[in-house]
């Protein structure tokens, strides 16, 4: 397991993709971070509602650029008629696909860990509230790490990295827009259900400044049932 997880973490940096995700999320939230929050209030007293903007924003990047990280992951396998070997080698399935996932999951949490150096300059000039800005950040991780397992997941049904990427992308905006326009829907039932997938909500309490316990636990069993069915694909052709 852990030879897939190097060979799968040295991927990211032999091809561009690794670099591209890197500079791309950190270009995107440097500019977010400056005009939701740097110019929200030059005195210092950085507010809420501006701290609230950026990482409510962050959460649509992610969308778009976390399946960056996992299109490739198994449609390469396929693609490159290596699949056969991963099914049959003596790593267990789910080693394999943890190894995977793993491996985005370090390069997403390093460059969440980088870019979190931005809050230094809030520290530096201002008094912000820290438990709101640790509680956001283990917020974007959760579903970072929650997004990167569907795309797992979606990588695992096709030979097409595009085709993969762009399923996950529309999944994983679809997962952010359920909170807002769940209100709009009449029926009581099909609203509290929706309401229960909708990320925006389950992460609400983090902008906050709460460690809620219960959406903790949302996105862990949310990455742990998608890599389940992942591994259930491949238990399925393992056996065809």
């Amino acid at each position: 397991m852990f030879a897939i997880y190097k060979r799968e973490l040295r991927s990211y940096f032999i091809t561009p993709i690794g670099y591209v995700f890197a500079g791309m999320f950190l270009a995107v939230s440097g500019l977010l971070f400056s005009f939701t929050i740097l110019q929200e209030n030059k005195s210092g007293d950085y507010s809420y509602a501006g701290v609230y903007q950026y990482f409510i924003y962050m959460l649509f990047v992610f969308s778009i650029l976390i399946p960056l990280l996992t299109m490739k992951l198994l449609s390469e396998e396929k693609k490159q008629k290596t699949e056969q070997l991963l099914i049959t080698s003596p790593v267990s399935l789910t080693g394999i696909i943890m190894a995977k996932y793993l491996a985005a999951l370090t390069i997403f949490a390093a460059t969440l860990g980088v870019n979190s150096f931005n809050f230094l300059l809030l520290e530096k000039y201002g008094s912000p509230n820290k438990a709101i800005l640790f509680s956001n950040i283990l917020g974007l991780f959760l579903i970072g790490a929650a997004f990167i397992a569907v795309g797992v997941f979606l990588s695992s049904l096709t030979e097409n990295q595009l085709i993969a990427a762009v399923s996950s992308i529309a999944v994983e905006v679809a997962l952010l827009l359920i909170g807002i326009l769940v209100n709009k829907i009449e029926l009581t039932f099909a609203r509290l259900v929706l309401r229960w997938f909708s990320v925006l909500d389950r992460y609400l309490p983090f902008t906050g400044g709460y460690f809620d316990i219960s959406a903790i636990i949302y996105f862990i069993s949310f990455a742990g049932v998608f890599l389940f069915l992942t591994i259930r694909v491949y238990e399925k052709r393992r056996w065809s």
